[in-house]
């Protein structure tokens, strides 16, 4: 009977292990940022002049959040990545104006007290989604910025549909940025690792799916 108890255990133990790496990566290699359910693994941070209530400012599901756009502020990740591929699904409420906006902050520098840290920003704006803003760097910081505009318009879907964006950012300090499979913009900068955020600014707008994929 102790052999079998302990037999048993071994075998719970192991099933267990198998369900944690499950949940930590997918079968492409992609682990989830988000749980949908919860804060867990994020921060915020909002304007502190503003007097709107920020508990109301997001609302965590599928595997995302959805964002009040008020007020102005960001949620970031408690961790720090580099060399990664990320990926989220987004969408503004049907009905938004085209000027609807928000965006992605990645290697994100302290301090994370101010609107907003210097960081390299794939715009989430609709009009202009994916282009690269160098928020805080210097002109000697940025060694180039491209961004196709005519191309990210094709690939815009109607207000209130989903679409998928795809940040890669490598180690050499190249970050590149698809929307719907297509790429947009390219950046190389001197930044290469921080947090993961995304803004709240003015609109609502839903994030789903944010999903990381450390690279080689």
């Amino acid at each position: 009977m102790r052999f079998s108890v302990s037999r048993l255990a071994a075998l719970c133990l192991c099933f267990a292990m198998v369900a944690a790496i499950s949940r930590a990566a997918d079968k492409d290699g992609y682990i989830a940022l988000a749980n949908g359910k919860n804060m867990d693994g994020w921060k915020a941070f909002y304007d502190p002049k503003s007097k709107v209530d920020t508990s109301k400012n997001l609302t965590p599901k599928e595997n995302g959040f959805v964002c009040s756009g008020v007020p102005t502020g960001f949620f970031f990740t408690e961790k720090s990545f580099s060399n990664y591929v990320l990926e989220y699904e987004w969408r503004f409420p049907e009905g938004s104006k085209p000027e609807s906006n928000s965006g992605c902050l990645v290697h994100m520098q302290e301090p994370f007290n101010k609107i907003f840290p210097k960081c390299l920003e794939p715009q989430g704006r609709y009009l202009n989604h994916g282009k690269i803003f160098t928020i805080g760097m210097a002109k000697d910081e940025v060694e180039y910025n491209k961004f196709d505009q005519e191309l990210l318009t094709k690939q815009l879907k109607p207000m209130g549909q989903w679409s998928k964006t795809e940040v890669t950012c490598s180690k050499d300090g190249v970050v590149k940025v698809k929307v719907n499979g297509v790429q947009v913009s390219e950046c190389k900068s001197k930044l290469t690792s921080g947090p993961i955020g995304f803004q709240s600014e003015g609109t609502e707008v839903h994030f789903r799916n944010i999903r990381l994929k450390q690279l080689p």
